[in-house]
């Protein structure tokens, strides 16, 4: 896969049953630009240490005045030069490659995980944990996978280079090639502590990110309540503990790192004190000295990679456990004996059997909850997003199963809109050019959801001066946009799609009364024929629905029209009115007449 290729048609399906099986799939995944950068990184380091041997024949041309060897001896270094220099330059565009399609892999593994659990993925994992995985978790398991080939191929040379001076030299190869697993092997002792002082700082790190998404996505109700400073006081003190995590993970690592430039050098010396004491005896000639110490000093180059790779997995195994966590997630399905079903979109009644909630085909239904925690959970319910913990039985659409459904099918026939919609940023054309039936019109749409002043509004700033509000931009998430208009531009959109069954979890919370009932009006009209549940308490929304739905405590507790329901339910009259209990005892309890009048009646009843 080279990267003018990407994306990849099929990303696959990982295994992501912990950190390193993902780890292990996508190295097999990259298995091909992973041999790739093994063979580069083999005709690099072979030339490095290629360049000891021409040394050393180099300086003992020089000692025995051979102007022939000398001559090969610089054809020698020459052409392994050429090896360190190809080979370099193609090792670093294989790896980065690996880098960059690796991170891809799990970028596509991820948006397709989104999209498939929808709204329920930031219900089940934090939002700032889903950016962690998507950013900065990607980039470190890529630098994984990128690390991983150049660390086998210094491992190979090294191995191959050590054997080569104990076949050279007995005496001093063999130090070295007992010596070089010791540098190796050093800081394994130490590597544990530091992964672990890696996995607290990226977990403080993901922390204060979550804290930080939390806090832009909010920032316009911290500004209305002046809770910009308790929040930023928080940022602050959780960025203090990412910042002490990351100084105590540093002093870990540089203590690694002293400890890998330490050994060499009190290797290298070793093997230059004993090499010259040979040398002096007459056992080995001078160019067999250079040839050892250089090629000791050259074998430091590949041993960093040790280190490398060290840090790389240390980095990488916390962020691929959090990629792991959020590509498990699963759809909830629920098997029956009808078994599978094919692509045909199911027609008729909704109903929800875990709280007898019916909304009969083709008319307007408003749900009242007093929870409004339960309704949202609800709403996403009957569109199919149930989590993993909800056990309840399968919503049903005309007597079937939405979770039987294929999943393109079951999002068609059944749209949620949540009561926090999110406007992508673009043009009002691109907004509402979705997927749709192609029976509603964007104009009915927008005139449906009261949407005029939102048009003016874009058309006034309209940066190509042409007025056209079609094609104004809005800024991302809408954030140029008040609350209401925000809210009517999202049920606009809502609107065009045209689904079979159409969720609104409180679709007017942030607009006026005069407004929310103009809407009403709209959406009944421009949905007549199609089955539409809201979930509101609005007594101006109610007043248009075709059927009220009251559900207390997760079941349905009445059953009929707004005006009736007031009269005749308390629990309805008190959500709906917003009645306190004391309240409902002062309206229960009979007006009792004064003492004095009731004694002057009896007096002049005996009398």
């Amino acid at each position: 896969m080279q990267i003018r290729d990407l994306p990849y048609p099929d990303p696959g399906i990982p295994d992501a049953r912990s950190g390193p099986r993902f780890l292990l799939w996508l190295g097999r995944n990259q298995l091909g630009g992973q041999l790739k950068a093994l063979a580069w990184g083999l005709v690099h380091f072979t030339g490095i240490g290629g360049l000891s041997v021409g040394a050393g024949l180099a300086v003992q041309a020089v000692v025995d005045r051979s102007g022939g060897r000398l001559a090969l001896a610089g054809g020698l270094i020459a052409l392994f030069g050429a090896a360190i220099a190809v080979g370099d330059t193609m090792l670093h565009r294989s790896a980065v490659t690996n880098w960059i399609t690796a991170a891809a892999r799990v970028q596509q593994l991820l948006a397709r995980k989104t999209a498939e659990l929808g709204s329920a993925l930031t219900r089940r994992v934090a939002a700032g944990e889903v950016v962690a995985v998507s950013t900065g978790d990607v980039e470190k398991i890529g630098w994984f996978v990128e690390a991983l080939s150049r660390f086998l191929a210094a491992a190979i040379a090294i191995v191959l280079i050590c054997v080569g001076l104990v076949l050279y030299l007995p005496e001093l190869g063999t130090l070295v090639a007992v010596g070089v697993p010791v540098l190796a092997l050093a800081v394994l002792p130490l590597l544990p502590r530091a992964t672990q002082r890696a996995d607290v700082q990226r977990e403080k790190a993901g922390k204060a990110t979550e804290l930080a998404s939390d806090t832009v996505a909010g920032l316009r109700v911290l500004r209305g309540i002046g809770g910009e400073e308790l929040f930023l006081g928080r940022y602050r003190a959780a960025s203090q503990e990412v910042r002490e995590a990351a100084v105590r993970s540093a002093r870990m690592w540089s203590l690694i790192s002293a400890i890998q430039v330490l050994m060499p050098g009190v290797m290298l010396i070793s093997v230059i004190w004993y090499g010259a004491r040979l040398a002096l005896d007459g056992r080995i000639e001078v160019g067999g000295l250079v040839t050892v110490y250089s090629a000791v000093t050259l074998l430091l180059f590949p041993l960093r990679h040790f280190e490398e790779i060290a840090m790389a997995y240390s980095f990488s195994r916390p962020s691929a456990r959090r990629a792991a966590r959020v590509l498990s997630l699963e759809r909830t399905t629920f098997e029956d004996e009808r078994g599978g079903l094919d692509d045909a979109r199911p027609t008729g009644d909704l109903y929800d059997p875990a709280t007898g909630l019916l909304a009969p085909a083709g008319l307007l239904t408003v749900v009242v909850c007093g929870d409004p925690d339960a309704a949202g959970r609800l709403a996403e319910r009957l569109g199919g997003h149930a989590t993993e913990e909800e056990k309840s039985p399968s919503v049903l659409l005309g007597g079937v199963a939405l979770d039987d459904l294929p999943l393109d099918a079951a999002r068609a026939s059944v749209l949620v809109q949540d009561k926090d919609p999110v406007l992508l940023s673009g043009t009002l054309t691109e907004l509402l050019d979705i997927p749709s039936s192609g029976a509603v019109e964007p104009e009915k749409a927008l005139a449906a959801a009261q949407c005029a002043d939102v048009l003016d509004a874009l058309a006034q700033a309209s940066v190509d001066g042409s007025g056209d509000p079609m094609r104004s931009r809005i800024t991302e998430r809408g954030r140029s946009l008040s609350g209401g208009q925000r809210q009517r531009l999202a049920l606009a959109r809502s609107l065009v799609t045209d689904p079979e069954v159409l969720v609104l979890d409180e679709p007017t919370s942030a607009v006026d009364s005069h407004t929310e009932a103009r809407i009403a009006q709209g959406v009944k009209e421009l949905r007549a024929g199609r089955t539409t549940v809201v979930f509101a308490s609005s007594p101006l929304l109610l007043d248009h629905a075709d059927r009220v739905v009251f559900l207390h405590e997760g079941e349905v507790a009445a059953v009929g029209v707004h005006r009736e329901l007031v009269r005749n339910d308390a629990g309805y009259r008190a959500v709906v009115t917003r009645e306190t209990e004391q309240e409902q005892r002062v309206e229960r309890e009979p007006v009792m007449e004064p003492a004095s009048a009731r004694a002057r009646e009896e007096i002049e009843e005996s009398a």
